[in-house]
């Protein structure tokens, strides 16, 4: 539990302007893409739940629309998002 703590602490320290930022959309973005490579790793041990496949959906469409969002908003910071989380390849 700890470790889960600290490793949000140090996402909302990288990509928030200071600790408490975490409505920030560069935050929701990190924080939606650490949690989805959690959970896909725990669906390739479960490949049976159905739960929380769904939940895995729903996280990536909503990190979905949060990436179109600061696309139309703020180009600029999309751009480094992207790379930095490295989520497109082109």
């Amino acid at each position: 539990m700890a470790d889960n703590k600290k490793n949000k602490a140090a996402i909302i320290k990288n990509f928030g302007k200071n600790k408490f930022d975490t409505g920030y959309t560069e935050v929701q973005i990190a924080l939606l893409t650490n949690y989805i490579y959690k959970l896909q790793i725990h669906l390739k041990q479960n490949k049976y739940d159905f739960h929380s496949k769904i939940g895995l959906i729903r996280m990536v469409n909503k990190r979905r629309k949060l990436l179109n969002y600061l696309k139309h908003k703020k180009l600029a910071r999309y751009k480094f998002l992207i790379k930095k989380l490295k989520l497109r390849h082109k």
